[in-house]
């Protein structure tokens, strides 16, 4: 009884004895922290209020036990440690629910938005997705600087959940999300374009070339897929080790929403048509073209005009014949990817003579294999249009549509044993499945640079559960091709709108 009363003087004296400014401050972090609670929907997570109310208020536990040490080191020391702790837990707060930073690394966006671009992604306007792997150093994302480790722990793991955002995604925004296709990855070369399958592709057929391996007929595709994975699974000194990486931690890409679940996609003569109705083309939207100019292009052009260096290639005499069938004397030929205004402008002022619009892109692999053979990034979908996914949406499993669907049921929705059988049709969980019935819903990614874009007709649909969030603002801006007092920083562009068009 009398370790029962002095706990309880004890108690009320510590309360007694603090300051009303820790009571106002803890009156904030507590309100702050049960609207988070409610928030998730998740009204265990409230009995952490007692920690914070020690943390505040009573003292029990010896957080800042370092502050009454006689030794002036360790106290500069810990303070230093105690306020780097503070700031990963606010930061880690911000990032997971929030929002963060993301650098805009390739030219798939331009020129809404620009290599060098650095934005504010906001994640509340979908909802933010509950971290899958909540253990993770928060200021990198899969990797650890230098160390070239993981910077998060595949467990603890949590299932998919979203909180409740301000809207839905809708056809045109702008949005950040982690590549689908990047499931499996090699150490080595997660960097570059070639994702693990296109990788094992890649691969397959240049053995395949080198060692004269004719397959039989039909069986090209799938007798380089299993010799790639063969030569990637066991080269680890050139594509280093293969491994798995969860949702949340898979590489980072941003493109434009152009196909929304349950609606049909069809391109024609590069104009998107959804439902049969035709889309709007964004206004920074550009394609490749070869162009005459009455005079070299020199980097003063190229700087007024937005174009980038690695961007403008010099096409030969010959290649005028895209534009004149025959070469005209002293006129210069470029293949530049340009917007309309772009385009304006070279007229304008009398340097360009002719523009030929022209894609290079043909001979590629397109999204979904062995259906879309006869298919071209600036013709896509076929006759009848691609149907995107939506959750509740059944549909039935024809030979061509396993083709099409069959990575969204093995991959995304956890079925990863179905299969095509021959006699029988799909076979999923053991079971002779005739139709599917999506969980997730699923969306159709392509850039503004649609010449120049990895996107949706390469490597398909986007699962709802890999949307991150949707740019807001560009926070600086960066010109690869200019120093540092020659126009570096892009100006014009810091706080601009990220998504413009909507």
């Amino acid at each position: 009884m009398q370790d029962k009363t002095d706990f309880r003087t004890d108690l009320l004296r510590r309360i007694s004895a603090t300051k009303t400014t820790r009571w106002i401050r803890f009156a904030l972090v507590a309100a702050m922290f049960l609207a988070w609670v409610a928030w998730m929907g998740q009204w265990w997570l409230a009995i952490f209020l007692i920690l914070l109310f020690d943390i505040y208020i009573t003292g029990y536990i010896p957080l800042t036990w370092w502050k009454k040490s006689p030794n002036k080191t360790l106290r500069a020391v810990m303070s230093w440690v105690d306020a780097i702790v503070y700031a990963l837990v606010l930061v880690y707060f911000v990032f997971a629910f929030v929002g963060q930073n993301y650098q805009i690394p390739s030219s798939s966006l331009e020129k809404t938005l620009l290599t060098g671009d650095y934005l504010w992604v906001n994640k509340m306007t979908y909802g933010p997705r509950v971290p899958m792997t909540p253990v993770h150093f928060p200021l990198v994302h899969n990797r650890m600087p230098l160390l070239g480790c993981d910077s998060y722990l595949d467990r603890p793991a949590v299932s998919y959940r979203r909180l409740r955002g301000l809207r839905d995604v809708e056809q045109g925004d702008i949005v950040v999300f982690n590549f689908p296709a990047g499931d499996t990855v090699t150490t080595l070369t997660e960097d570059t374009p070639f994702y693990y399958d296109a990788l094992v592709l890649e691969v397959g057929r240049s053995y395949m070339a080198q060692n004269g391996i004719i397959p039989e007929a039909g069986e090209a595709d799938s007798t380089a897929d299993a010799i790639g994975r063969r030569i990637v699974h066991s080269d680890k000194e050139r594509f280093g080790t293969v491994k798995y990486r969860p949702v949340d931690r898979r590489q980072n890409f941003v493109k434009r929403v152009v196909g929304l679940p349950g609606q049909r996609l069809k391109i024609v003569s590069d104009t998107i048509f959804i439902d049969g109705r035709k889309q709007p083309v964004p206004a920074e939207a550009q394609f490749n073209y070869v162009i005459a100019t009455r005079r070299a292009l020199a980097d003063d052009d190229l700087h007024r005009l937005g174009i980038a260096r690695a961007d403008l290639q010099s096409v030969d005499a010959a290649g005028g014949s895209y534009i004149t069938r025959t070469s005209a004397p002293g006129l210069h030929y470029y293949y530049i990817p340009a917007t309309t205004a772009i385009l304006d402008a070279l007229r304008a002022d009398g340097t360009m003579t002719a523009a030929v619009r022209y894609n290079a892109m043909t001979d590629i692999d397109l999204f979904p294999a062995g259906v879309a053979d006869s298919w071209t990034l600036s013709d896509y979908g076929g006759n009848n249009g691609l149907l995107i996914p939506a959750r509740g949406l059944t549909v039935p499993l024809t030979p061509e549509n396993w083709k099409i669907y069959r990575r969204v049921i093995r991959n995304y929705e956890n079925h990863p044993d179905a299969r095509w059988v021959d006699g029988k049709g799909v076979v999923i969980d053991g079971k002779p499945a005739p139709d599917y019935t999506f969980g997730m819903d699923y969306y159709f990614m392509m850039g503004d640079n649609r010449y120049n874009s990895q996107d949706s007709r390469f490597w398909g649909f986007v699962p709802e559960d890999h949307i991150v969030g949707t740019p807001m603002r560009v926070l600086i801006s960066f010109d690869n091709d200019r120093g540092l007092f020659d126009g570096k920083i892009r100006w014009n562009r810091i706080l601009r709108d990220a998504n413009p068009d909507k």
